[in-house]
Formats: C-alpha cells, structure tokens, sequence
C-alpha cells in the first residue's frame, strides 16, 4: 500500500520525494530550527535531505515510521516536516520541525492533529507521545493544542552529548 497523503483545513501531508531536499537543506539547516530541536544537526550538510529522504520509503513498508512534508493546500510550498517514529506496540514518536518564516501561523498544531488521526485511525496506535526541550515553549502549546497531556520532565542528552531539560508528552486513542 502506497503511503496516502493527508488533508486538513489548510494543509497537505504528503510523502517526501528528493524533490524536497534542498528545500529541506535550506530550512533544517536554519540555526533557529536546530537549536529548538534534540535531533536535527547543525550544520546541516550537503546531501543529508536525500540521506533521510531515501529512508522514508523502507520505514514507511515496514511501519516503523512514517515521515511527512508538510505544505500548503493554496500555494503548495513546504512549510515543514512531520512524522511518527519508533512505531512499536501500537505507540509512536511524534517529532516535526516548521521553516522559521512559517512560525505562529498554526500549522504544527493543525499537522499534528492531521498525523495524531491517522495514526489512531489507520495505524492503529494507542499511544503518540512526543518530548521537547523545555527551552522551547511553543513546541508544547503544540503539543497541548493538539490534545497531548504533560505527563513528565526529564533530562537527558542531546545530538552533542550535553544535558538539556525535556518535556515528555503524549495522547492516548479513547
């Protein structure tokens, strides 16, 4: 089965293609996007987009995670990533990353609420849980606009090693 698109208000998820790469090369590898983040690496050099890109497809057969451009249904453009991850026991990881120039507009929270859906719907979760760092406050209103629940806080170590402060989050399928 083919990995379906998925539609909200103001939004398409669709699947990555190496299209997207240099668009990805250009927002992942913002300063501002890394520092918010535990997992995106900074610098974000040539050829890592297609690097990551060209996992989505086996993650995708063996359902260990499923990864998702993020764009506009009126203009098209990629406004950022989403995806569940870790895909086990019928949990997964939500993570995701917004291009700067598309801060505050709601769309994290509108993708998240899209992605929580199918993945309780048509992967047959139970549990998605997400974590950020608790120096980024506004990945949580995410977290909280989409119905997750604050449940612990946590340190532990970042892409560099060093120890940051987390917040752990997760919704569970009533």
């Amino acid at each position: 089965m083919k990995q379906p698109d998925i539609k909200t208000e103001r939004l398409i998820l669709r699947p990555f293609s190496l299209n997207d790469a240099a668009a990805v090369q250009q927002m992942a590898g913002n300063y501002n996007i890394a520092k918010m983040t535990l997992n995106v690496p900074h610098p974000y050099l040539p050829g890592m987009a297609e690097e990551w890109i060209n996992t989505h497809p086996q993650n995708w057969e063996t359902r260990t995670a499923v990864s998702y451009v993020i764009t506009s249904k009126q203009t098209k453009e990629l406004i950022g990533a989403i995806g569940l991850v870790s895909i086990e026991n019928g949990e997964a990881s939500m993570g995701y990353w917004i291009g700067e120039t598309f801060w505050g507009n709601g769309y994290c929270s509108e993708a998240g609420a899209g992605l929580v859906q199918y993945g309780f719907l048509s992967l047959g979760l139970s549990r998605v849980y997400a974590e950020h760092l608790s120096k980024n406050p506004a990945s949580g209103r995410v977290m909280q606009n989409i119905g997750m629940k604050h449940y612990k806080t946590e340190n532990k170590p970042d892409r560099n090693g060093e120890i940051v402060s987390m917040e752990f989050y997760e919704i569970k399928y009533a």
